[in-house]
Formats: C-alpha cells, sequence, structure tokens
C-alpha cells in the first residue's frame, strides 16, 4: 500500500511513531499542530490523518477531540502506543547543570514525580511535541522523548522516567467522512444533551437498554455555550449491527446535537 498520512511532527514524535504503524508503506507528512495535520486531510494532500485522543494517565486529548467533533472527518482504526518517556540531554551535559526542561505538556505533567525530586527549580518549558525538545537542548536546557527517538550528539536516559510505566496513549487514524464501515468493534460519537433534568440518564438508560457497553465518557465544555457540555462516548459494538444501530437511531432523536465520530477495530 501507498499513500499519505499526515501527523504531528517533528521527526520522532509519538505521533509518527503511530503513524508508521498504522501506515505501513506510507509517505509521513510532519506537521505543525493538530489543525494543519486536519488540514492536510480535508485539503486532499494526506489520505489519512493520525490524532492522538485519550492518554491513560491524562484522559482525552480536547484539540484533537474538538477537531473530531467540528470537522468532517471520521475515525477508522485505533492505535495504542506505549508511552515511554526519557530524559534527554546534550552529550556532555551535566545533570546538576540543568535549569531548564522542556517538552509537550503531556509529558511533562507524566513526568511530574520525577522532575520535582531531581530538577525541583527548573522551569518547566512546554512544547508542540515531545520532540521538538531535542531542537531546545543545551548544557543547561534538557527535553523529555521517546524512548524511540535517536539523533547524533543527544543522549537519552536508561530508564523510563514517567511516574507510571503503564501509559499508553490511543490513537485515531482519521479520514474524510463519507460512507460508514461495515463492520467495527467500537462506535464513537459525541453529543449535547437539553439543559435539562434527567437528560444524561435518558440518554445512558438507552444504550443500557440495548445491552451495550459503554468504554469511554468524557464531558467537554461546548465553546459558544457557558455551563453546556458536549460528551465524548465510546461504545463497545458493531456499527453494521442491527441492535448497534437502532441504538443510535434512538440516542440521536433525545440529543439536542449528535455526530459519529469514528467506528474502528
Amino acid at each position: 500500500m501507498s499513500g499519505i498520512v499526515s501527523c504531528l511532527g517533528p521527526s520522532g514524535s509519538y505521533s509518527e511513531c503511530a503513524a508508521e504503524r498504522m501506515c505501513e508503506g506510507y509517505t509521513v507528512r510532519l506537521c505543525h499542530n493538530f489543525s494543519e495535520t486536519v488540514k492536510k486531510l480535508l485539503s486532499g494532500e494526506a489520505d489519512f490523518a493520525v490524532l492522538p485522543v485519550e492518554n491513560s494517565l491524562n484522559g482525552g486529548v480536547s484539540e484533537c477531540l474538538d477537531l473530531l467533533d467540528s470537522e468532517n472527518i471520521f475515525g477508522v482504526r485505533e492505535e495504542l502506543l506505549l508511552i515511554d518517556h526519557r530524559l534527554a540531554l546534550c552529550e556532555g551535559a551535566r545533570m546538576e547543570d540543568i535549569r531548564t526542561v522542556c517538552s509537550h505538556e503531556q509529558a511533562i505533567g507524566q513526568c511530574a514525580e520525577f522532575l520535582a525530586a531531581r530538577f525541583p527549580c527548573a522551569r518547566l518549558v512546554k512544547t508542540a511535541s515531545t520532540a521538538e525538545s531535542l531542537d531546545r537542548l543545551d548544557a543547561t536546557t534538557a527535553g523529555i522523548v521517546g524512548s524511540h527517538v535517536s539523533r547524533k550528539g543527544i543522549v537519552l536516559s536508561e530508564e523510563n522516567i514517567a511516574d507510571n510505566k503503564g501509559n499508553y496513549t490511543r490513537f485515531l487514524l482519521v479520514e474524510r467522512q463519507g460512507k460508514l464501515p461495515e463492520k467495527s468493534v467500537m462506535v464513537f460519537l459525541s453529543a449535547v444533551l437539553a439543559h435539562k433534568p434527567g437528560a444524561l440518564v435518558n440518554l445512558l438508560k438507552i444504550f443500557q437498554r440495548y445491552s451495550l457497553n459503554l468504554t469511554r465518557i468524557q464531558s467537554r465544555p461546548v465553546k459558544e455555550e457557558f455551563g453546556q457540555y458536549r460528551f465524548f462516548i465510546e461504545i463497545a459494538g458493531d456499527i453494521g449491527n442491527e441492535r448497534v444501530k437502532t441504538a443510535l437511531a434512538e440516542a440521536k432523536k433525545v440529543c439536542a446535537s449528535f455526530k459519529l465520530l469514528g467506528a474502528y477495530n
């Protein structure tokens, strides 16, 4: 197979690693941010895009969830990637001289205990991706990157510095929205409910009535309406199954806004 898949860069990012796993043989187009990643897909510059949607420690990736909901895209495959964080230093740099540590905000949060113990006075600087931190390294600046990263002149710690070693990020492979797949193991949707008592319970009862297991549920504020929330819900089910189709149709009727975001294995 061949084609183009877009994802967050720079080279060495976890998103690039996920893209290479899910789209073997495809050309990977690295982007500066998640918005650009989706724009390349929608413009036809890419056949697929890869977005991280959930981390086992930090929860949903808000920006990517918002893009799934607002743009004409659809998740068709998921990939779980073990996040193995390593401290990155310039060759010859000393730990005791480090005054700044930079990386993606999720990586910094996932290594909070290590950073507090080893660099209690260090300035923590957020970058667009873990791999971008490599460009900022010097004698007093360290970074946090994945164990898969390799660059001349950069030394990685021997051990995973994450507070939790069983840290995974869920990535979705997305395409331009079109015909629904014939089968799936999971169905992902977003829903905004009427602001009244029992609205969420009524929605959940529909899935209970059809014996559908909810594997994930998360709320996000609706930007245009203070106090209103959008629920992101993942259901274990086959999109081609009549019972699932009926449940989704009934769910749509009780929602002020309803969108299918993905159906995947």
